[in-house]
């Protein structure tokens, strides 16, 4: 997951929203069935990425509803290397299957 922050108003604008943004984060918790392995913001203060684990991607909601006023999120789900080199391959030899 990534989120780069809506700074999109004055200085003032932008500092108020972030002292709300904030205040929010400090009682969010994530969903019982999430796992965050790393969780970090960027240097420049613009957003930050996560590396989360889930059986269920709903549960993503959670957060990105709770804070989309303040963030544009992206989330990208993934396997695991191996899993993506074998369907990677499976493909290889379905398209080579039909001639």
């Amino acid at each position: 997951m990534t989120w780069t922050s809506r700074l999109n108003g004055s200085g003032k604008d932008n500092e108020e929203a972030l002292r709300r943004a904030l205040a929010l984060f400090s009682k969010w918790q994530p969903p019982a069935g999430t796992t965050f392995h790393q969780f970090v913001g960027r240097v420049d203060a613009g957003g930050g990425y996560a590396i989360v684990e889930t059986d269920n991607p709903a549960e993503l909601l959670d957060g990105t509803s709770k804070f989309i006023a303040f963030n544009e999120f992206q989330i990208h789900p993934v396997v695991d290397m191996a899993e993506w080199a074998h369907a990677g391959q499976e493909g290889i030899d379905f398209r080579d299957s039909v001639s």
